[in-house]
C-alpha cells in the first residue's frame, strides 16, 4: 500500500531509497535476529541521502538471552537430530562475549563512520526486572557500547517503581530512557514521556491493540492499530517540547500492520509542522483519508509496507 507493486515499479526502484524520500530516519529491526554486516550497512548508506539516520536494534543475544537460547536449541537439534547439550553450556553460549561485541561494532561501522548512525536500541523484554544482577548487566552493556548513543527500552514496572535509581543508572552513561506507548497491564512500566538526558530523546509507539497483544495468530497482529489524530496529539505535543530540550529527537511508529505506521508517522509530521516529502499512492490516501490534502498523491500502488526493516 505504501510501496509500488513490482509490476508498477520503474527500473532501478529501491524500497529503502523510496522510504528515505518520505522520512529522515528508520529503526532497523533485522539486527535483532542476526548480527549486522558491514557490507549490508554500507549498502544502506549508499542508498540513502546524507543526513538520513539508522537506529539499530541490538542483537537479541544482548537483551533476550532466553530467546537466543531457545533459538540455539532448535538450531542444534535440527543439525544433530537430537539434543544432549547441557543447560549450563546453553546458558554459557547465550551470554554475549567480547567477540559478539566486536562483531556488532564492526557491522555498524560503515554507518558510524559515515555519520548516519542514529542510536542503538537496547530493547529488553517484560521479564527483565529491576534486580541487582539486572542492574549490573545493564551497566556493563552500556559501558561496552559507551562510544554510541544508546536508548534503553525497559518494560517491567519495577524499573519505574524505582525511578530514581533507574535514572541515576541511565544518566551516568548518557543513555536515553525509551518512552513507549503500548497496552498497559499490571506489570507494565509507567512513564511521563519526558527526556532524561540532553543528548537525545527516543520514543516508540507500538499501538494499543489490547485484545491481540498477548493472544494472536501472527505476531504482527498485535501491531494492528491505527492511532487517531487526537491520540497522536499527546505524543506530538510531548515530542515538540522534548526536541527543544535535547540535541536530537527520534520518534518511531511500530504499528506496522497494513502500513498503519506510515500513516501515523505522516500524521505526526503534519502535527509537528514538518514537511511531508515524497509521493503517496492514491490507494494509501483512500485507506487513510486523514492525510487527504496533506500529502502529495502519486501513481497507484497496492502492497503492504513496514516502517522498520
Amino acid at each position: 500500500m505504501f510501496y509500488p507493486v513490482p509490476r508498477a515499479r520503474p527500473k532501478g526502484f529501491d524500497e529503502l531509497s523510496f522510504y528515505a524520500e518520505h522520512f529522515d530516519t528508520v529503526e532497523v529491526n533485522s539486527t535483532f535476529y542476526g548480527q549486522p554486516r558491514a557490507e549490508v550497512c554500507r549498502a544502506w548508506a549508499e542508498r540513502t541521502p546524507r543526513g538520513f539516520e539508522f537506529s539499530i536494534k541490538l542483537y537479541q543475544k544482548f537483551t533476550h538471552p532466553e530467546m537466543f537460547k531457545k533459538r540455539l536449541t532448535g538450531k542444534l537439534s535440527n543439525e544433530s537430530g537430537s539434543l544432549e547439550t547441557g543447560d549450563e553450556l546453553l546458558a554459557a553460549l547465550a551470554q554475549p562475549n567480547q567477540a559478539d561485541l566486536d562483531e556488532f561494532r564492526g557491522g555498524i561501522e560503515p554507518l558510524a563512520a559515515g555519520g548516519q548512525m542514529g542510536a542503538l536500541l537496547a530493547q529488553f523484554p517484560p521479564s527483565f526486572k529491576d534486580t541487582p544482577p539486572s542492574r549490573d548487566y545493564l551497566a556493563a552493556l552500556l559501558r561496552a557500547f559507551a562510544d554510541y548513543p544508546v536508548a534503553v527500552e525497559l518494560r517491567h514496572r519495577s524499573w519505574s517503581d524505582a525511578i530514581g535509581e533507574t535514572l541515576t543508572l541511565l544518566n551516568a552513561f548518557g543513555a536515553a530512557w525509551v518512552q513507549i506507548d503500548e497496552p498497559k497491564f499490571r506489570f507494565s512500566i509507567r512513564q511521563n514521556y519526558l527526556p532524561n538526558v540532553k543528548g537525545f530523546y527516543y520514543m516508540r509507539l507500538h499501538g494499543r491493540n489490547v485484545e491481540k497483544w498477548w493472544r494472536h495468530e501472527k505476531a504482527e497482529d498485535r501491531y494492528d492499530y491505527l492511532y487517531s489524530a487526537d491520540e497522536l496529539h499527546e505524543f506530538t505535543e510531548t515530542a515538540d517540547a522534548a526536541r527543544r530540550l535535547v540535541k536530537k529527537a527520534y520518534l518511531y511508529t511500530n504499528n506496522h500492520f497494513s502500513a498503519k505506521s506510515v500513516a501515523n508517522a505522516a500524521m505526526i509530521k503534519q502535527q509537528l509542522g514538518e514537511p511531508l516529502d515524497g509521493e503517496y499512492p492514491p490507494e494509501f490516501i483512500a485507506r487513510y483519508p486523514e492525510l487527504s490534502g496533506a500529502v502529495k498523491v502519486g501513481s497507484p500502488a497496492a502492497t503492504l509496507s513496514r516502517t522498520f526493516f
